[in-house]
């Protein structure tokens, strides 16, 4: 292959989506054509109703555009079936979340298995994995403690192992740092773009957090459901007051 060639793993054309709240219509997106790279971190950030939960949702298939379309790894989202977009979500997508949605019964392993199991993995191939997974991320030693048992930065770290399940091509972050310390935050952070290093895997994280912009290939900025800026790290011009 091309050492040039650069794989889009996202691509969105005109991307509108409209909300109905009671009898007014509320426009959430306003037309969004982008694109996000293979192995690429990539880092969503604007103020809170520019739209940026709405476009972290649409990237991940957990919702479909009103007008426009959705290509993940060249697949139209809008033309996949429920159970096509489950598969989608199993396989290609692994989800970290601000409130770790940890399973509260079940053990680290366990939490980190359970992609494995839904995707029809025998037992000792996904055991063996979910070890790996949890000594990649530093866990291994705490591999039958259930979350209470956990700090929040080690049960953000079984989400991250669990994320990567299934060898997804995608990681989505939403807010993974806004349940932590200033310290664990960056140490998730960090994890992060580890993996996106070592394993190619293409990080797309919806934040607040000024310490992502450290990390971040290029930043989307959106605004009233739009694009504002697209910005490479090198060139990142910011000012805190813009993310509150």
């Amino acid at each position: 292959m091309d050492q040039g060639y650069v794989h889009n793993v996202v691509r969105l054309f005109e991307v509108t989506k409209v909300f109905k709240l009671g009898s007014n219509l509320v426009e959430a997106l306003k037309g969004i054509d982008f694109a996000i790279k293979t192995g690429e971190y990539l880092s969503i950030m604007g103020p809170s109703g520019s739209g940026k939960s709405t476009l972290f949702n649409m990237i991940g298939a957990l919702d479909k555009p009103t007008t426009g379309k959705v290509f993940i790894d060249e697949v139209d989202v809008a033309q996949l079936d429920a159970y096509e977009l489950a598969w989608l979500r199993c396989r290609k997508i692994g989800y970290i979340f601000q409130t770790f949605n940890l399973i509260q019964v079940m053990t680290a392993i366990e939490n980190v298995t359970l992609p494995m199991i839904f995707a029809g993995m025998h037992r000792e191939e996904y055991m063996d994995k979910g070890m790996e997974l949890l000594k990649l991320v530093g866990l291994a030693e705490r591999y039958n403690h259930k979350p209470s048992e956990l700090s929040g930065g080690q049960q953000q770290r079984v989400a991250v192992a669990r994320a990567l399940a299934n060898d997804p091509a995608i990681i989505l972050a939403d807010e993974p740092t806004g349940n932590l310390d200033l310290s664990t935050g960056e140490e998730i952070i960090n994890l992060l773009k580890q993996l996106s290093v070592q394993r190619n895997v293409t990080i797309i994280s919806a934040t607040h957090d000024i310490k992502m912009l450290n990390v971040s290939d290029r930043v989307v900025w959106i605004r009233d459901g739009r694009i504002d800026r697209v910005e490479e790290r090198d060139k990142l011009k910011i000012s805190v007051g813009e993310v509150a």
